[in-house]
C-alpha cells in the first residue's frame, strides 16, 4: 500500500481536517453549512458523520458570530477551525478578528490567547462569481500584527499548510484559492505533515528573472515561465505560501541572483501585497536591481461578472512583462 493518494486541494483540506481532528479531540469545525452538507465546496464532507456535531457543526448565517465564537472556543482551550463560506464574506468578521484575535495575547500580556484558531475562507476569481464571490483579501489582514495569513498553490501544501497553521500558536487566516480546488491535483501523502508556516518554496531555478506568486495565480506564472523558456529566458519562481510573515531572505537571495523582480496577484494594483514585498525588496536589493519591480494584478475596480478574463493576470499578461522587465 503506498503511502500517498492521488488528489485534488479539495480533498487535501478534508483529508487535513480530517487528520486533524483524529489527532487531537480538541479540534472543533465551523461554519455554515459545514455538518451534514458539508459546505458550499463540501470542503467539510463527512466529518460530522465521523466525529460527531459537537466537534463539527452548522452555525447561524453571521460571519461576524462565527468568529467571534470561534475566538471565545479558542480562548478556552479548543483548536477552533471556522469556515467563512467565501472570502468576500469575511468582512463582517473584521472587526472581531483584526481587533480580537488578533490582539488577544498582547493586550493580555501573554496571560491568555486565542492561538488555537484557524479561519479557512475560499478565495479568489476563476468561477465567474462576481464581485461577491471573487475577491482577494488577504492584504488587508497582512496589515495586522498578531495574524498569520496562508496560501496553499496545490494539494500537498494544502494539506501540510492547513495542518501546521491549525497547531500554529497564533491565529492564522487560511485563504484556499477556490479556482483550482478541482483542477489542482497531485500526490499527497496519507500520512500526518506539516509544512513550516513562513517559508517560501523554489519551485523552478533560474538566472533571468524571479517570478512570484501564490494561490491559484502560481499555475498562470508557470505557464508564463514556460512561454519565457521557448525565448530563452531563464526564470527563477518561488512560491510565497505565507504572506504572513513572508519570507523575505529567500526572496532577496533570489533577487540578488536574478536582478529582475515580478509579482503577480489577483487583488487590486493598489494597496495589494505586492507593493509590499516590492518596497522592502527594493530595500535589500536595491544594488542588484537591473530593472525597477513589477506587478502584474488585477484592476482597481469591483471583481467585474463578465470581464473577468480581462480583469484577471494571466500568464499571457505576466509573460508579456517578463518580456519588458528584460528589455528595460
Amino acid at each position: 500500500m503506498t503511502d500517498v493518494t492521488r488528489m485534488n486541494l479539495l480533498q487535501a483540506v478534508n483529508n487535513g481536517l480530517d487528520t486533524a481532528m483524529a489527532a487531537d479531540e480538541r479540534v472543533v469545525c465551523l461554519g455554515e453549512d459545514i455538518g451534514k452538507f458539508g459546505g458550499v465546496f463540501r470542503a467539510t464532507s463527512n466529518l460530522q458523520e465521523k466525529y460527531g456535531r459537537p466537534r463539527c457543526f452548522n452555525t447561524p448565517l453571521t460571519e461576524q458570530g462565527i468568529a467571534g465564537f470561534a475566538i471565545g472556543l479558542a480562548a478556552q482551550g479548543s483548536v477552533a477551525v471556522a469556515e467563512i463560506q467565501f472570502a468576500d464574506y469575511i468582512f463582517p468578521a473584521f472587526d472581531q478578528i483584526v481587533n480580537e484575535a488578533a490582539k488577544f495575547r498582547y493586550r493580555s500580556g501573554d496571560e491568555f490567547n486565542c492561538g488555537g484558531l484557524t479561519i479557512r475562507a475560499p478565495y479568489g476569481g476563476g468561477i465567474d462569481g462576481g464581485l461577491y464571490h471573487s475577491q482577494s483579501p488577504e492584504a488587508y489582514f497582512c496589515h495586522t500584527p498578531g495574524l498569520k495569513v496562508v496560501i496553499p498553490s496545490n494539494a500537498y501544501q494544502a494539506k501540510g499548510l492547513l495542518l501546521a497553521a491549525i497547531r500554529d500558536p497564533d491565529p492564522v487566516i487560511f485563504f484556499e484559492p477556490k479556482a483550482i480546488y478541482r483542477a489542482s491535483v497531485g500526490d499527497v501523502p496519507n500520512h500526518d505533515y506539516e509544512l513550516k508556516l513562513g517559508l517560501a518554496e523554489v519551485v523552478q531555478a533560474g538566472t533571468d528573472i524571479t517570478l512570484l506568486g501564490w494561490g491559484a495565480q502560481m499555475i498562470q506564472i508557470g505557464k508564463a515561465a514556460e512561454l519565457a523558456a521557448a525565448e530563452g529566458i531563464s526564470c527563477e519562481v518561488i512560491d510565497l505560501r505565507t504572506l504572513l510573515p513572508w519570507d523575505r531572505d529567500t526572496v532577496a537571495e533570489s533577487v540578488n541572483k536574478t536582478g529582475r523582480l515580478l509579482i503577480s496577484h489577483e487583488a487590486p494594483l493598489t494597496g495589494g501585497f505586492a507593493g509590499e514585498i516590492a518596497a522592502s525588496i527594493q530595500e535589500r536589493c536595491f544594488l542588484s536591481l537591473e530593472a525597477p519591480i513589477t506587478r502584474v494584478t488585477g484592476i482597481d475596480t469591483p471583481f467585474p461578472l463578465i470581464q473577468e478574463k480581462q480583469y484577471l493576470p494571466d500568464h499571457l499578461k505576466i509573460y508579456e512583462a517578463i518580456k519588458s522587465s528584460l528589455a528595460y
